[in-house]
């Protein structure tokens, strides 16, 4: 990790839902920070918590215990407020197809937020600034502002949506699975210009994702997450290369490997292991073990 001041932090955040009598603890106890120029990946399969670790970075959703910080002020009762904090923390969401306003150009989705964040611009100022947001996504402003959406490819679309976060000049990026719904010849590209933005902007970056080879490939730090609380973080490369976490080791395992042979267990039995971990996984872990400098896990109860 890093000595300089989070931008933005989670202080033992917690979201119930109850639905049709049950309760679903989206989010246990989870606390993590985010700081400049260093993404941190948020590695899990799908309904583990990490949308709702988003939504409640973007406050979508009040925790029902715990505390957001922005700059180490509550943001419920800070200084800052609503319009502020939104112009600040931007989101990147995971379809290119559905975030982007269809019977609209590109050049209405980049001045719009202009237009509500930074009121005082002329518009030769918002002309400069869009184009300027472009160039930095790789695209032409010339011919991309006149395209509707349904003119670019999701690669394209994507970095559109990328250039309207960076519209409004914000300190953190939260990207929700950005790369999970394009083409695997055009993801590379995406990832490679999140690492150009962390570095030249020095935005502090959550990146949500199932895949830890990207996650590997952006992310200086990771925390792996399940049933609604952080199992094992740490640095990247400290985690995934002796991870400790039976749910951590379950994740890697999947991960597509050439030079893997097919193991002679029966498939009834791995599906058994599988979900016997998931079981354990979900209990609720409150213990918190340091294996390595900067690599803590909470071990799955006896």
């Amino acid at each position: 990790m890093t000595d300089t001041a989070p931008i933005l932090a989670l202080d033992s955040v917690s979201k119930v839902f109850h639905r049709a009598g049950s309760t679903v603890h989206a989010a246990r106890a989870v606390s993590f920070a985010l700081h400049p120029g260093r993404t941190v990946a948020l590695v899990g399969e799908s309904g583990s918590g990490k949308t709702t670790a988003a939504r409640l970075i973007m406050r979508e959703y009040r925790p029902d215990a715990g505390r957001l910080l922005f700059r180490g002020e509550p943001v419920e009762s800070g200084s800052l407020g609503l319009k502020a904090y939104r112009s600040a923390v931007q989101m990147v969401f995971q379809d290119p197809f559905s975030s982007l306003n269809p019977v609209h150009t590109v050049r209405h989705h980049l001045e719009r937020p202009l237009r509500l964040h930074q009121p005082a611009l002329k518009r030769a100022e918002r002309a400069a600034a869009m184009a300027e947001v472009l160039t930095r996504v790789k695209l032409d402003p010339a011919l991309i502002l006149p395209k509707f959406p349904h003119e670019l490819s999701g690669g394209q679309r994507q970095r559109i949506s990328i250039a309207r976060a960076l519209a409004v000049n914000p300190e953190v990026i939260i990207a929700d699975e950005p790369t999970s719904m394009l083409d695997v010849s055009v993801r590379l590209g995406i990832l490679n210009l999140l690492n150009d933005m962390k570095r030249q902007l020095r935005l502090a970056v959550l990146y949500i994702t199932h895949d830890i080879a990207t996650a590997r490939y952006v992310a200086e730090d990771i925390m792996v997450m399940y049933a609604g609380q952080i199992v094992e973080w740490g640095e990247t490369e400290s985690v995934l290369s002796n991870p400790q976490h039976p749910y951590t080791r379950l994740l890697l395992s999947a991960v597509p490997d050439p030079d893997r042979r097919f193991g002679e267990a029966r498939f009834d039995d791995e599906l058994h292991r599988i979900e016997a971990i998931r079981r354990q996984s979900a209990i609720e872990q409150p213990e918190v073990r340091e294996i390595a400098p900067n690599h803590f896990i909470r071990p799955m109860p006896e």
